[in-house]
């Protein structure tokens, strides 16, 4: 099965990725790759797609990895019906009960008065 995914390239605290198509059970950094399809600059939010490499490879039954799916979407190709987003994640604390906002509210002490 082929997959398509990111591949760093560049400079220490200064990534380019590479958009490529590989085998999926391969190590993105093996250096075996089946096509390059684009790159992408994070910095400078540039992407640069051959579009029809990308349906071509998509059409045949390449899996995009989520953040690539994401780069597409925003690059207008669309995605074939069988591809599941993945879910999104949501954070939980671990020890809800000791947070501020669970604890019961203290009720402000009411002065009586001598008579």
């Amino acid at each position: 099965m082929l997959a398509i995914r990111m591949q760093r390239n560049g400079r220490v605290h200064a990534p380019v990725y590479r958009i490529v198509v590989q085998e999926a059970q391969r190590h993105p950094l093996s250096g075996r790759v089946v096509a390059e399809v684009g790159n992408y600059n994070p910095e400078t939010k540039k992407v640069v797609l051959d579009k029809e490499k990308v349906e071509f490879y998509l059409k045949n039954g390449a899996q995009p990895s989520s953040r690539v799916a994401f780069v597409f979407k925003k690059e207008g190709i669309k995605l074939p019906d069988w591809y599941k987003e993945a879910p999104a994640k949501h954070a939980k604390a671990k020890h809800a009960d000791k947070l501020r906002k669970n604890q019961p509210k203290e009720e402000p002490a009411v002065e009586e008065t001598a008579e």
